[in-house]
């Protein structure tokens, strides 16, 4: 639990995981002593630290939108999340966007799924 939570506190200051695994290797009186590698630290820091990032910013995405209902109720929103709590669908208007999408006849769309194949 310890090296989790130093890995995860690290990732949040910006200290590379090379760094972070040394830190450990001192602790610990050298690589034998530890039962990973640095690429495990790399693989938690990917899998984990970042997957929790990610759903913070589905959940800080729809109280913006809540925020942003409360001062104008002219905005409509929905906000449709997967079973993981990741978005799986987005959408918001104004009275400004949908003007404009009535003069214009057209939308602007975001591809929330850029980044899931890398």
């Amino acid at each position: 639990m310890f090296v989790r939570h130093t890995i995860e506190n690290n990732e949040e200051a910006d200290i590379r995981p090379s760094k972070t695994y040394q830190s450990f290797v001192a602790a610990a009186g050298g690589h034998r002593e530890l039962n990973f590698i640095e690429k495990n630290v790399r693989n938690y820091i990917t899998r984990e630290v970042r997957n929790v990032l990610e759903l913070d910013d589905a959940k800080e995405f729809g109280k913006y939108l809540l925020r942003m209902k409360e001062k104008n109720q002219n905005i409509f929103f929905e906000l449709e999340l997967k079973k993981d709590q990741s978005i799986k669908l987005a959408f918001w208007a104004d009275a400004r966007s949908r003007a404009a999408c009535e003069y214009f006849g057209d939308v602007i769309s975001f591809d929330t799924t850029y980044n899931t194949n890398r």
